[in-house]
């Protein structure tokens, strides 16, 4: 397999250096900052640790190669599919690991299609130091499946999503919605049991109350339960806005949690319903 590189940053020496563990040995980059001085020495280290050949155009790594790996800032992603297009075989995997959005995943797909060309949406889900080329990875496009066969032999953690473009970044940017945000959550919890000395109390009573069942159970029973009683926890979190604020700490959080029970509230369930899913579709409504 030839591989090909567009940005050579720690995504793609990552990826590479799992690689060329595996055997991989023809692999070339292109990095526009190479040439710049405060990183070319970086990259240079890099790509030579990693048995990258690095190249000064970008259309030389797309010569001769099965695939290439687009790893560039997501505000780049589309540009850079725009300027490569004129130099894609049909034969070459467009694959792009960018975080741009799912909107510009498709665009981007559109783009590499105007050549016959097969793309990839690539979205890593683990830690690319830890993990490097057997990181997990969500993937969607037409190009998913010859992807999965071109690396068999390589020892990559692939997940075929669909053949629709936008629909692997689509699924990690949904989680991260929960994993940056309870980050927030975490912060203002413990900013204020630490501010009034409780925090082992609230520490452990949290643990025994979410580690007694699997996430997707506690999940259910905290949205449906929520959303049953949703007036009386969202009072019940006023009261907690309150103490922060008497308190001088910080309660945005909480405030939007409070605004987001307050829209349930209005949904105006008289039971309890049995899974998250009548919760959320009642929220279309």
């Amino acid at each position: 397999m030839h591989l090909g590189f567009i940005g050579f940053g720690e995504a793609a020496f990552e990826l590479a250096t799992g690689l060329h563990g595996q055997g991989l040995e023809n692999m070339k980059a292109y990095d526009p900052l190479w040439i710049v001085p405060e990183y070319s020495e970086r990259i240079q280290s890099r790509a030579q640790s990693a048995n990258v050949t690095i190249v000064g155009q970008a259309e030389k790594v797309l010569k001769g190669t099965d695939a290439v790996i687009v790893a560039v800032p997501a505000d780049k992603a589309l540009g850079a599919s725009e300027q490569l297009l004129p130099h894609l075989s049909s034969e070459t995997i467009y694959i792009d690991v960018s975080a741009a959005s799912p909107d510009v995943k498709k665009q981007i797909a559109a783009n590499i299609s105007k050549v016959g060309g097969k793309f990839v949406d690539a979205a890593m889900m683990g830690s690319l130091p830890v993990y490097k080329h057997k990181v997990p990875i969500l993937a969607s496009g037409d190009g998913t499946d010859d992807f999965i066969q071109l690396v068999a032999g390589y020892e990559m953690n692939i997940e075929k999503v669909s053949d629709i473009p936008g629909e692997a970044t689509a699924a990690k940017l949904i989680r991260s919605i929960y994993m940056k945000g309870v980050v927030g959550l975490y912060v203002e919890m413990l900013q204020a049991a630490r501010h009034f000395n409780v925090e082992e109390l609230v520490i452990g009573s949290l643990s025994d109350t979410m580690n007694g069942k699997s996430f997707e159970e506690t999940m259910n029973r905290l949205v449906t339960g929520t959303a049953l009683h949703a007036t009386r926890r969202s009072i019940e979190l006023s009261g907690s806005i309150e103490m922060l604020e008497s308190a001088n700490l910080d309660s945005s959080m909480s405030a939007v949690a409070k605004a987001k029970i307050e829209k349930l509230a209005l949904l105006n369930f008289n039971e309890k319903p049995e899974h998250w899913h009548q919760v959320i579709d009642a929220c279309k409504k």
